[in-house]
């Protein structure tokens, strides 16, 4: 019974393990005294998981940003040079004309300011349909400006709706972190207090079958013992042992997984100075004040933001029949020169304004098959979201039987061991007068200790079912463990 009363409590205090990722931060204190409220200020402000989740809020602030950008100019410059391998040959129609004077009057007042003398054209005059001359100059510089801005642009307008959205989606999900968090603190702080308790009767035990042992070895000493009972008493005092050691291992376990949570270093030692038996008087309290109402879960207001976000999509693609509008202004300078592509710069600047105007008119079908995808996907969010408010609703009834249960069982445990109390009394009197033997005594006491247990663990499923409600109902209240860490 003993072996069975160990790997219970080894299990009990175990069970609610929780693992994540580690983070340290530096303290100048080794020991760290907690109650349920610092702990989970220090942990909504240090666990990893909830700095990632405000950075992906920043991230979708940032993308609304970019978004909000393309609706103001965009302003890019570019230079280019080219040079010509092999001059175009242009002919002209008309019949026979003179080469000469063509080039003297088009090409002449270039070479003059160049400074070099007019090639010779060769013969004056030709055929236009059997001869012709080479055009362009050897060197093609040009850079500038070119500034971009949508006048009409319906989707892009839409599209900052979205990610307005979008924003609030990354918000609720860093509140689902937070609570989530609170959820697996609480748990911890709780299983902590049961291992506690756990240690200091499986204590109370070893230190009663110490006192029974030192017992019979005076009995044994006056000749009123046998050397059988004085044996029989160490052997219990040694079998319950493993049972103290297992439930020590298992208070430094939750310790290190409370401080996996909190986020601080392993070196610093945390002291809960509470335990289960105090929330006793509060349950009933606690249980009247439950909000029943899903309207603040976490999941369906998710959901929500989903559904509006899939609505503003429709819209959007229905935005694609729309023209959209965009004005251009360029702004350039050119240069040509022939020979070295290192001097004889000449820049001419030039500049134009353009208006763009796009009107969609047939695209095969794809824009209103898109719109009637993003229809379909509003209409299976909703078919989602029925789907998910009962299974919630079953979830919810199912936590509240079991924090009725869990108040019975624990009426029904806290009796059992005000029963078992003044049973072990009775029989504790009885053997130190020679009326009771070693194993009623030794049945009594576990008895006691088996009712101790299970009072405790009856408190501590009602407080973890508590938690896991307020998790489903999303009721807790984040800004005053928030409002606590500023003020420190």
């Amino acid at each position: 019974m003993k072996k069975r009363l160990s790997i219970w409590i080894a299990i009990a205090c175990v069970s609610s393990g929780i693992a994540t990722s580690a983070q340290y931060t530096r303290s100048s204190d080794s020991v760290l005294v907690l109650n349920k409220e610092k702990a989970l200020t220090i942990a909504l402000s240090e666990n990893p998981t909830i700095k990632i989740a405000d950075l992906e809020i920043k991230k979708k602030d940032y993308t609304k940003r970019e978004s909000i950008a393309g609706l103001l100019p965009q302003i890019d410059a570019a230079a280019s040079y080219s040079r010509t391998l092999k001059k175009q040959q242009m002919y002209m129609s008309g019949g026979s004309f003179d080469i000469g004077s063509i080039m003297e009057s088009f090409l002449g007042p270039l070479y003059k300011e160049l400074g070099i003398p007019m090639p010779d054209s060769g013969s004056s005059s030709f055929s236009s349909s059997e001869e012709g001359f080479e055009v362009g100059l050897d060197n093609t510089y040009s850079m500038g400006f070119t500034a971009t801005l949508p006048i009409i642009a319906p989707q892009l307008w839409k599209s900052l709706d979205i990610n307005e959205l979008d924003i609030q989606t990354s918000i609720e999900a860093a509140r689902s972190s937070r609570l989530s968090l609170v959820n697996q603190v609480e748990k911890a702080y709780y299983n902590l207090m049961l291992c506690q308790d756990s240690y200091k009767v499986i204590k109370d035990q070893y230190n009663n079958a110490k006192l029974n042992a030192e017992t019979y070895r005076h009995q044994y000493a006056q000749g009123t013992a046998s050397e059988y009972d004085v044996l029989r008493a160490e052997v219990a005092v040694h079998n319950i042992e493993p049972s103290l050691l297992s439930t020590e291992n298992a208070v430094r376990l939750v310790k290190l997984q409370l401080k996996v949570l909190l986020g601080i270093d392993n070196d610093i030692d945390i002291v809960v100075d509470d335990n289960l038996s105090n929330y006793e008087g509060n349950m009933y309290d606690i249980t009247m004040r439950l909000d029943l109402s899903l309207e603040n879960n976490t999941d369906l207001r998710t959901l929500d933001l989903q559904t509006k976000m899939l609505e503003k999509t429709v819209t959007m693609q229905k935005f694609a029949y729309i023209p959209t509008l965009a004005a251009q202004f360029n702004y350039n300078w050119i240069s040509m020169s022939d020979g070295s592509p290192f001097k004889n710069f000449r820049w001419n600047p030039y500049s134009t304004v353009a208006l763009s105007l796009q009107i969609p008119i047939f695209s095969g079908g794809s824009r209103y098959y898109r719109v009637k995808q993003a229809q379909a996907n509003v209409a299976q969010m909703g078919f989602q979201r029925d789907n998910l408010e009962r299974n919630l609703n079953m979830q919810l009834e199912s936590q509240i039987d079991a924090i009725e249960k869990c108040i019975k069982q624990i009426g029904s445990n806290k009796l059992g061991v005000t029963q078992a109390e003044k049973a072990y009394a009775i029989m504790q009197k009885s053997f130190e007068i020679g009326s009771a033997t070693f194993v009623t005594l030794n049945d009594a006491e576990l008895a006691l200790t088996s009712a101790k247990l299970s009072y405790n663990q009856a408190i501590y499923d009602f407080l973890a079912a508590i938690s896991d409600v307020n998790l489903l109902l999303g009721n807790t209240d984040l800004s005053k463990y928030e409002i606590q860490q500023n003020d420190k």
